[in-house]
C-alpha cells in the first residue's frame, strides 16, 4: 500500500510569523511491489501555517491563505 509522509525541506525565518518555520512537502511513496516508481509530491505546508491563518491578513501560499504570494522565493 502507498504511504504518505511529510518531509521538511527548509528551515527559515518568517517575518509574518515572527519565528523560524519549517517548509514541508507531502510525498506519496509507492508500495513495495512497485519500487521503481518515484515518489510524488502532493502537498506543501508551513509548520506555523495554522497560526498564520488566524491572523487578520492573508499570509502566504505555504499557510494556504494567499496562493499568489511566496515570501520564501529568492528575490531577483
Amino acid at each position: 500500500m502507498a504511504e504518505k509522509r511529510w518531509h521538511s525541506v527548509k528551515r527559515q525565518r518568517c517575518e509574518h510569523a515572527g519565528c523560524e518555520v519549517d517548509l514541508e512537502f507531502q510525498v506519496v511513496l509507492p508500495p513495495e511491489y512497485l519500487p521503481e516508481q518515484p515518489a510524488r509530491v502532493v502537498g506543501h505546508r508551513c509548520s506555523q501555517g495554522m497560526q498564520c491563518s488566524m491572523f487578520t491578513q492573508p499570509s502566504c501560499t505555504w499557510a494556504g491563505t494567499n496562493p499568489g504570494y511566496d515570501p520564501f522565493t529568492d528575490p531577483e
